[in-house]
């Protein structure tokens, strides 16, 4: 009777250790059609399945607030493409930039279009719901693999100096089109978020961040005038958010 059994458990594991093959015909037997909204249930259990994998290499960091300051408004446009093209020469990072109106993102958006080596797209109020959602799904994305691909990968040289440039991934964007995370859409875990215009309450600062914002993420807050300069140190206090000078090189902070 032992020897049966014995037999009978040898047969047992060869067949579970026979390769199990499918032909289209009967996989697709298993296949059913789903909505809309359970795909995208399902993409964003996949989003979570592949962070998964990065868990062990994740280290507990806070964000870090820089504030920028220049002697006028006009000046912050000449600034911000220089801090671009700064951070080219760093790493292929992804930006956040927030405008608190549509005629200041249309302007910024004119101005960065011109830069070389830069992957940009907008986001407003005008859009609709399902572009709005693509667009940010897209940004989500590319954050996502520029997580996992080694800085060099996407570094180009620049004939005209000779140095390496990465390309960056930038989306401009307003406070109505922020990700809705109450309702369920995660966050674009930027690296860099530029408020290229100051929020004038302290919720709308910290909403900025826990949507767009990577947990070791840098904050640069670009302010001209005593009025901003007022808004920034209001946000400070009533946060209880740190927020110090952006030091002059700034691959100390990146």
């Amino acid at each position: 009777m032992r020897i049966d059994e014995d037999e009978e458990e040898k047969e047992e594991e060869q067949a579970e250790q026979q390769e199990i093959k499918f032909n289209w015909n009967s996989f697709s037997k298993l296949l059913c059609r789903v909505s809309l909204s359970e795909a995208k249930m399902y993409a964003k259990i996949s989003y979570l399945g592949n962070l998964a994998y990065s868990i062990p290499q994740i280290k507990y960091s806070k964000p870090r607030h820089y504030y920028l300051a220049v002697d006028r408004p006009q000046f912050k446009m000449v600034t911000l493409v220089d801090l671009l093209r700064v951070a080219r020469k760093h790493s292929s990072l992804p930006i956040v930039l927030y405008c608190s109106s549509r005629d200041e993102l249309d302007a910024v958006c004119s101005v960065v279009s011109n830069l070389p080596n830069i992957s940009l797209d907008s986001v407003y109020s005008d859009l609709a719901e399902a572009e709005r959602m693509l667009k940010l799904d897209k940004f989500r994305q590319a954050t996502m693999k520029l997580n996992h691909k080694p800085a060099a990968a996407n570094a180009e040289v620049n004939h005209e100096t000779g140095n390496e440039e990465h390309e960056l991934f930038m989306i401009v964007v307003t406070d109505a089109c922020l990700p809705h995370v109450s309702s369920g859409e995660s966050s674009i875990c930027a690296h860099v978020l530029i408020n290229h215009e100051l929020p004038t309450k302290k919720e709308t600062y910290l909403r900025r961040m826990t949507t767009c914002l990577a947990a070791d993420g840098i904050v640069i807050n670009m302010v001209a005038g005593a009025g901003e300069v007022m808004t920034l140190k209001n946000i400070d206090e009533s946060t209880g958010v740190v927020i110090e000078k952006m030091p002059i090189d700034m691959f100390e902070m990146l």
